[in-house]
């Protein structure tokens, strides 16, 4: 089947959830894109682009990975992160690399389509921009915390985020996907540094909400602190209803199987929560509910598991 005849899917997000999704999604029979989020500012990736006045590399890195297809040891390679070493601790040799490929094509966008063409990546990969990009929130108190890694350390009721500059111009090619898409998928992870960064650029939130396409949230199976403490199923929804527009989902995926209690008390240390997926309030959001075991219980934190995953939502289009 040529790729202009498979069934187009778009998966939106950061953070650890997405290259979950899509290291899943990329050995199905379909044309994969991923839009992601470029506003991180914490660590390597705060480090280079503060240094070299680009876009965050970090969440494009993870999500390069996730849809390469060569050696493993090349894989660890681009992954290896630098332990000691005047200036390199810290840095992942992948960031740098987009770093160093921004700079030698002049352009950000540019030297991550070579380092993808070179690491083979099935799919097409956006940043959904092209620029520099501050993430800030506004706190149920009234205060203003700037810095998307600054966010959850304040321990604070979100009331909503947005972007500096006042106008963050998207990839057109990002605008398009997302029209042309059979499926969109919202990644999981966290709500309002990884997810919502994406979708509150006024020409995301507005494709969305025009797509011809199902519009399809895979909800976060454990709360997040200092993010969604005490966070429903339909609040997540609801949070991202009023931060982009009522008809920016249509469907929301839930795991509908029981978490053991010992991984239960592991989250508790870190002030986290199974998410309640509150049914009735759901359906009255007017979502079609999309339930399965979804999660990789072999590990000690709880993941989505890949095959589980990218088996559900394949079976959606």
């Amino acid at each position: 089947m040529r790729e202009q005849e498979e069934p187009r899917v778009v998966v939106i997000g950061g953070g650890t959830g997405m290259p979950v999704l899509l290291r899943g999604l990329k050995d199905y029979p379909i044309s994969l894109s991923a839009i992601v989020t470029v506003a991180d500012d914490g660590g390597s990736s705060g480090r280079l682009r503060s240094e070299m006045a680009i876009p965050a590399p970090g969440d494009i890195r993870k999500v390069i990975a996730a849809m390469s297809d060569v050696e493993p040891m090349i894989l660890d390679l681009f992954e290896h992160r630098f332990t000691n070493g005047n200036g390199l601790s810290g840095h992942s040799l992948g960031n740098l690399l987009l770093a160093a490929m921004s700079t030698i094509t002049g352009d950000f966008y540019r030297g991550m389509k070579e380092i993808s063409r070179v690491l083979n990546v099935k799919g097409r990969i956006y940043p959904i921009a092209n620029q520099n990009m501050y993430l800030h929130a506004e706190m149920e108190d009234g205060t203003i915390v700037s810095g998307e890694s600054n966010i959850p350390k304040a321990k604070k009721k979100i009331k909503r985020v947005f972007l500096s500059p006042d106008h963050i111009e998207p990839l057109p090619e990002a605008v398009e996907a997302i029209e042309k898409a059979h499926l969109i998928v919202i990644a999981p992870g966290s709500l309002y540094t990884s997810i919502l960064p994406n979708m509150i650029i006024p020409e995301i939130g507005r494709a969305l909400q025009s797509a011809r396409g199902k519009v399809v949230y895979v909800c976060n199976v454990m709360t997040q602190d200092g993010e969604t403490n005490g966070y429903t199923a339909s609040d997540h929804v609801q949070a991202i209803r009023d931060h982009v527009g009522f008809s920016c989902i249509d469907a929301i995926v839930v795991h509908n199987a029981p978490i053991s209690a010992g991984i239960q008390k592991l989250y508790e240390k870190e002030n986290a929560a199974p998410v309640i997926y509150d049914i009735e309030r759901l359906l009255d959001l007017g979502l079609e509910i999309i339930e399965g075991d979804i999660v990789n219980t072999s590990q000690t934190s709880l993941r989505h598991d890949t095959q589980k995953v990218a088996r559900l939502l394949y079976s959606l289009i």
